[in-house]
């Protein structure tokens, strides 16, 4: 059971003990690590019970923290918004000009 992977995909680690639904893996360096929102250093040689979720075969960087849609289409709302209200405000002092009969600057 001399299985090398990477915790969270950063540290690497050897697996001791499988089961079902978390493994308990041993660290081979040194890194932190949040349990219960609070930090934690982790030893070389220190045990974990972990997810199998959260390991990883290859040294690889955690996805990026997707921006959330809700935010991403209320902000291109504003946006088309504010667009629509310089709009209106062109078309209304153009319309303002063109009544009195004078150029509007440009």
């Amino acid at each position: 059971m001399n299985d090398f992977l990477f915790y969270k995909g950063l540290y690497k680690v050897k697996v001791v003990t499988r089961s079902e639904g978390y493994w308990i893996v041993e660290a081979l360096e040194d890194f932190d690590d949040t349990v219960d929102s609070e930090k934690v250093t982790v030893k070389v040689g220190e045990r974990r019970i972990v997810m199998p979720t959260e390991l990883h075969k290859k040294k690889v960087l955690p996805p990026p923290i997707p921006e959330h849609v809700y935010e991403r289409k209320l902000e291109k709302k504003v946006k088309q918004m504010v667009e629509e209200y310089e709009k209106k405000k062109e078309g209304y002092n153009s319309s303002l000009y063109y009544r009195k009969g004078i150029k509007p600057k440009k």
